[in-house]
């Protein structure tokens, strides 16, 4: 009998039948609420009514048009639906199907405009499984052990976790930019780095956001050395934090913006944004690829994003992430094992901690397991899958909040005295 990889584990028992909203219905006719989303890729819910219809339509009018060989309208639409919310100056996109896929294309983009072939990453990062992706990516040695060699050029800095260093935000954006500083001195020389890619909150790595003022400091550095900063808003992108982008937090443009997960609802697409003159710069020939921009998945996209707009889902992220984060910070506060409670809008985390300060991902495997039981779907992240998160469709209210909030406290409860 043929069967899938025994390394493909689900994280939950649950065998998903139909989904609905913020909801799963298993095979069992459990309804469980689902603050996972596909890892931050139902945006708009399961099966939103208008992204179910734009795809509707399109497979019964024209599924795959090969986008290097004849243009299609939903490709032109969603073009133009970007281009409303993209920074302005980045009026040039290129689409793939996945996360991975468009990290390549941004460091294959740097490397080609500049002549250069360092790439600087921020320890700590999640950018893909493919090869190069996984190069550049320090979350966890499970996405980068027993391939090797892994690509060359690649030099990694620190990024500034406070609380992984024991020190108040400042201290660790200090110390993170002065080590990009000695990084540039001694492995990395400015005339070698091509570009340094960060995520505006760091996903696998824990679910840490990056500090104005470290954000700052890249784009500063980058302008001053003449490399090119892209941020990697693969998981943080489509309203995720409370805005529509993550970096907007920050106020800092990037030269190229990485996108991917939530822009479709769940159909495979991914894309980068760069100002027309860099875009350019790409060596013909090395932008392409059979599946991408697919005409179904660009009809999802753009009813994703009017969907987004017409029920203002990224003010909603802001407000129910602000009602999710209390409630998270109220149980942190009468449980010892909870480190620390992090994120932004809808992308939030509790760190789970031994009595000396250590990791303790027992505890947290024994939460999000026991969440199941309480009919709630959760995930780990962390170096150590310490950190249980919490990615909820944009679309939640605040009796799903609420409720969530509820089965966590319980899920904490029978987790913590089990230890």
């Amino acid at each position: 009998m043929t069967a899938l990889s025994p390394h493909l584990r689900q994280a939950t028992p649950v065998v998903a039948v139909r989904g609905e909203g913020v909801h799963l219905y298993g095979e069992d006719g459990r309804r469980y609420l689902d603050f996972t989303a596909g890892i931050g890729v139902t945006s708009t819910g399961h099966c939103h009514p208008k992204v179910v219809a734009a795809a509707q339509e399109q497979v019964a009018t024209l599924i795959h048009g090969q986008y290097t060989t004849v243009m299609h309208q939903p490709l032109r639409r969603l073009v133009d639906k970007l281009g409303e919310v993209l920074p302005q100056g980045l009026d040039s996109l290129f689409f793939v199907n996945s996360g991975s896929e468009a990290v390549e294309a941004a460091m294959r983009l740097a490397r080609q405009a500049t002549g250069r072939p360092n790439i600087l990453v921020c320890h700590g990062g999640f950018h893909g499984r493919t090869v190069a992706a996984a190069s550049m990516t320090t979350s966890g040695t499970r996405f980068r052990s027993g391939f090797s060699p892994l690509m060359s050029g690649v030099v990694v800095t620190p990024f500034p976790t406070a609380y992984r260093y024991g020190w108040d935000e400042e201290t660790a954006t200090r110390f993170a930019l002065q080590e990009l500083d000695y990084v540039l001195q001694t492995i990395s020389s400015p005339a070698d780095t091509a570009a340094l890619i960060v995520e505006p909150v760091l996903g696998e790595g824990g679910y840490v956001p990056a500090p104005r003022a470290f954000l700052e400091g890249l784009r500063e550095r980058a302008d001053r050395h003449g490399f090119l900063l892209i941020l990697d808003e693969v998981q943080t992108g489509v309203g995720r934090t409370g805005r529509f982008w993550g970096h907007e937090h920050s106020g800092v443009t990037p030269d190229i913006l990485v996108t991917a997960k939530g822009l479709a609802s769940g159909f495979t697409l991914s894309g980068i944004a760069a100002g027309e003159e860099l875009m350019s710069k790409a060596w013909p020939g090395s932008q392409g690829g059979t599946y991408g921009a697919n005409a179904v998945a660009c009809a999802a996209a753009v009813a994703t994003l009017e969907v987004v707009e017409e029920e203002k889902l990224v003010q909603n992220a802001e407000l129910m992430g602000a009602r999710l984060r209390a409630g998270l910070e109220a149980v942190a506060a009468r449980t010892p094992a909870i480190g620390d409670v992090r994120g932004a809008g809808l992308m939030l985390a509790t760190e789970f901690v031994n009595e000396d300060g250590s990791p303790d991902p027992e505890t947290a495997g024994r939460v999000q397991r026991a969440a199941v039981d309480q009919g709630l779907l959760l995930l780990l992240c962390g170096a150590w899958n310490q950190v249980v998160r919490m990615i909820p469709a944009l679309v939640i209210d605040e009796n799903a909040v609420d409720e969530g909030l509820r089965a966590w406290s319980a899920a904490v409860e029978a987790g913590v005295s089990a230890r």
